[in-house]
C-alpha cells in the first residue's frame, strides 16, 4: 500500500478540522476546537487498481497570529486550501496561503469551499470564483455537516497524489 502524504492549510474557523473528521470518522460536531499545530489522521482509500492510504495533516489554521509554516508541507504529496463560503474574507486569506504555499511547493492542490450547507454570504461572483480556482487542480464545493462532496474530494485528492 501507498502512503500519501496531504495537508490542509486555511484560516482559522473554515472546517478543516470538520471536513478530516467527517471523512475519517463520518462524524460532524458543532462544537468548535482550535487546532494547535497539527493533527494526524489516516484513512485508506480504494482505488479499485491502487490502495492508498492517506496521511491527513490537519494544520492549525493560518492568520496574523499564527503565519505560514513552509515545514509542514515537506514531504506532501498534495495539499488543499479550505475556504468559508460564510465569511469572504477566508477567501482572500487563502489565496494568500496559497501563495505562500507555492513558494516552497509545487506540488498539486485543490482549492475547497466549504460549509454549502450555509447561505452563501461572501460577495465573489461565479466569474472571479472561476478566476481563483484556475490556480489550482481542481476545486469543490463542500458540507462537513452533510458530507456534501466530502468523500469525492479525498477520493480526487488520492488519484492526484499517484501523479
Amino acid at each position: 500500500m501507498i502512503q500519501k502524504k496531504i495537508c490542509l492549510l486555511g484560516a482559522s474557523g473554515v472546517g478543516k478540522t470538520s471536513l478530516v473528521k467527517q471523512y475519517v470518522e463520518g462524524i460532524f460536531s458543532e462544537k468548535y476546537l482550535t487546532t494547535i499545530g497539527v493533527k494526524i489522521d489516516k484513512k485508506q482509500v480504494d482505488l479499485g487498481v491502487e490502495q492508498v492510504q492517506l496521511m491527513l495533516w490537519d494544520i492549525e489554521g493560518i492568520d496574523r497570529y499564527c503565519g505560514f509554516q513552509p515545514k509542514y508541507l515537506r514531504g506532501a504529496s498534495a495539499y488543499i486550501i479550505v475556504t468559508d463560503q460564510t465569511r469572504s474574507q477566508s477567501l482572500v486569506e487563502g489565496m494568500e496561503i496559497h501563495r505562500m504555499a507555492r513558494e516552497v511547493s509545487d506540488v498539486p492542490s485543490l482549492l475547497v469551499i466549504n460549509k454549502c450547507d450555509l447561505e452563501v454570504a461572501w460577495h465573489w461572483t461565479e466569474g472571479e470564483l472561476n478566476g481563483y480556482s484556475k490556480e489550482f487542480v481542481g476545486c469543490f464545493t463542500t458540507s462537513a455537516k452533510t458530507g456534501e462532496q466530502v468523500d469525492d474530494l479525498f477520493k480526487c485528492l488520492a488519484q492526484i497524489s499517484l501523479k
